[in-house]
């Protein structure tokens, strides 16, 4: 099982220039991915997209048929136009889907500190061993206070799923399925990825790995699980974006412990400039 995830800064390359088409081709180069995990995904916000507004999930969605569409929007305002703008994260699935979940993050306020509202979005996946979670999210950049709530949040989500997983509550019958109270698979098993905003060794860092409960074990870091202490390939302040002033990680893959020992590879494409953030891929064996 294959996975790509990314901020492409709505199509906006390092040298400040917005082109989609660039984002699609160099996804493409990557290679041929099972779920693809997009962060900072455009519908309107003209202002963003060089006085044009463009619908950057109706272009995904036409760049990779075949793949499902979801997508869930972290900010949606009015565009001034009697239309919306909507900015958030978008997945795409090659693999079956089942159920969907898009999860508001917190965002408690903090004085003179600038944010937007953030959100995770969920897949259950049918993956290779069977169904798996799959959330996409990107984490606030400029408020500790926020990203440390939202960590809070993803652990509750995952301490949900487990505790459900243990309930054995098992599937719907083919004639219960069009109902809302239809019971679907949600594993324990699970896979979040997207921009964390935060660096390895950080406070935030430490607690989104750190155990969530007595029976919960936190996420585990796909990195240090494939590369134990070597250090995180840089993902951010590279090809001569304006933003950052120096070179880090911030955007990761992180798995549930069951998942540990499935991981085969993580790799970060430091080379293309189609975005402010370069595309990390995980393999799973």
């Amino acid at each position: 099982m294959k996975l790509l995830s990314w901020n492409i800064q709505w199509g906006r390359g390092a040298d400040g220039v917005v082109d989609l088409k660039r984002t699609i081709s160099a996804i493409r180069t990557l290679g041929d991915f099972d779920v693809i995990c997009l962060q900072e995904v455009a519908v309107g916000f003209a202002g963003l997209q060089g006085g044009m507004p463009v619908d950057g999930v109706a272009r995904l969605a036409a760049a990779f048929p075949g793949y499902s569409v979801h997508f869930v929007s972290a900010v949606d305002l009015p565009d001034g136009v009697g239309g919306r703008s909507r900015f958030g994260n978008l997945t795409l699935s090659r693999m079956p889907v089942g159920q969907v979940f898009r999860h508001s993050l917190p965002r408690p306020p903090e004085e003179g500190v600038p944010s937007m509202p953030r959100a995770c979005l969920e897949v259950v996946v049918d993956g290779p061993h069977g169904p798996i979670r799959v959330l996409n999210t990107h984490l606030e950049y400029y408020s500790r206070i926020q990203r440390m709530t939202q960590i809070a949040a993803l652990h509750t989500l995952q301490c949900d799923a487990v505790r459900l997983a243990a309930m054995g509550t098992g599937e719907s019958k083919a004639d219960e399925l069009d109902s809302p109270f239809s019971i679907w698979p949600r594993p324990a098993s699970a896979v979040v990825c997207g921009d964390f905003n935060c660096e390895p060794g950080s406070p935030e860092y430490y607690r989104l790995t750190a155990p969530i409960s007595a029976d919960v074990s936190g996420w585990e870091d796909a990195w240090r699980a494939c590369y134990g202490d070597i250090p995180h390939l840089c993902t951010v302040g590279l090809n001569g974006a304006e933003w950052p002033d120096r070179s880090y990680c911030c955007d990761y893959f992180f798995v549930s412990a069951d998942l540990v020992d499935q991981v085969e590879s993580v790799a970060v494409d430091q080379l293309t400039a189609a975005s402010d953030h370069q595309p990390i891929i995980l393999n799973l064996i």
